[in-house]
């Protein structure tokens, strides 16, 4: 494709800023760069016709970490990191929810719930045994103990008759969050551009070109904010795309369950939403196959999925499934995001780890601060 005049004076010269990717980091970083520079000439590119990672795709919880996933974490980070990444989450909870509205996002404060199966009652009481100790470690960032035990009010089968439950996790409408974010970009004058694959940034010493698969055009500083696609532009980034499968049931009647849910570590994850129950997970089925950018389901993992919606979470009954989705979210060896500098004009904010409603304002604030 061959840009017009027009084209490319009004929308692809004297660029200041470019932010590659229009998720939440992405827009995030376009708006507090608006804010800190007015005047400045931003441009947000997105290959999809909508967010195409995870910004549209995840399950809307709005959540720091269920017992069991913070006792994970303890394994690979020291305690002053899991605190970090847990003040991380709530700070950039708050700052959505500040930026945006809560009424605008759809929040609703229902608890995070995490479940327990009956057949590994040790795991159970493992994790009973830290409430006290993991309470302790981050009363600070909330200002009160966040994990307190609940009863088995929804009649979940197969599971212990106790949750362990985050009182200060909530859950938001994915797309009211995208839309709201979208539409502040416009009123900002930052245009979003979709259907733009970015395939090469090339670093020029005063700028960057940055190469599409149609034409070029140079910008002051660039800002990747793809997060699971990242490492086809980042190749030395410590970050792999994961595929999380979604399903959501038809509208159920007298539905009664009312929060946000995890179980086995948070590898399987669901909430109501309008009258029905989205549930994804089962990454932890078959990691390898599930290390891709292609989006798409699993016989293995879809059935699984099925199977655990009809005995555990309704059982007793067969709701039927309205749709099946998949995101790629970004994960690594750690989870702390990656924000850096990796040189004089290009920066990014990739790497959030499966926790992006969390991160996202955040690291997009932190990576729009790299401008400076």
């Amino acid at each position: 494709m061959q840009l017009s005049y027009w084209e490319y004076k009004t929308w692809f010269s004297q660029v200041d800023f470019t932010v590659i990717g229009s998720g939440i980091v992405g827009l995030n970083c376009a708006l507090q760069l608006r804010e800190k520079y007015p005047k400045s000439k931003i441009l947000v590119l997105e290959k999809g016709i909508l967010p195409q990672g995870a910004s549209t795709k995840n399950a809307g919880f709005a959540c720091f970490g269920s017992i069991s996933e913070v006792l994970s974490d303890l394994k690979t980070h020291s305690k002053e990191e899991v605190v970090q990444l847990v003040q991380k989450r709530w700070q950039g909870i708050q700052r959505l929810r500040q930026l945006l509205g809560d009424e605008a996002i759809g929040f609703e404060l229902h608890g995070g719930h995490e479940l327990f199966e009956k057949r590994n009652p040790d795991f159970y009481q493992q994790c009973l045994d830290s409430v006290d100790e993991l309470n302790h470690l981050l009363e600070p960032v909330f200002g009160t103990k966040p994990f307190v035990c609940t009863k088995n009010t929804f009649e979940f089968g197969q599971i212990q008759d106790h949750y362990i439950t985050h009182q200060f996790e909530g859950q938001l409408d994915t797309g009211m969050m995208m839309h709201a974010l979208i539409q502040k970009c416009l009123a900002n004058e930052i245009p979003i551009l979709n259907g733009i694959e970015v395939v090469d940034i090339i670093e020029t010493g005063t700028g960057a070109t940055i190469a599409t698969k149609d034409f070029e055009f140079n910008s002051r500083k660039v800002f990747v904010a793809t997060n699971g696609f990242a490492a086809k532009l980042l190749k030395s980034a410590p970050i792999q795309p994961a595929r999380a499968q979604v399903l959501i049931t038809e509208p159920i009647k007298n539905l009664k369950i009312k929060g946000t849910f995890h179980f086995n570590e948070g590898f399987y994850y669901f909430r109501n939403i309008d009258d029905r129950i989205l549930f994804g997970g089962g990454r932890n089925l078959d990691f390898k196959t599930e290390e891709t950018v292609e989006f798409g389901q699993t016989e293995i993992i879809q059935s699984k999925l099925e199977e655990l919606l009809q005995h555990m979470i309704l059982p007793g009954q067969k709701p039927k499934i309205a749709r099946r989705w998949s995101g790629i979210m970004g994960v690594g060896p750690q989870k702390t995001p990656i924000v850096k500098q990796l040189s004089n004009s290009i920066c990014c904010g990739v790497r959030l780890g499966g926790m992006g409603v969390a991160l996202g304002s955040l690291v997009g604030a932190e990576l729009a601060a790299l401008a400076d």
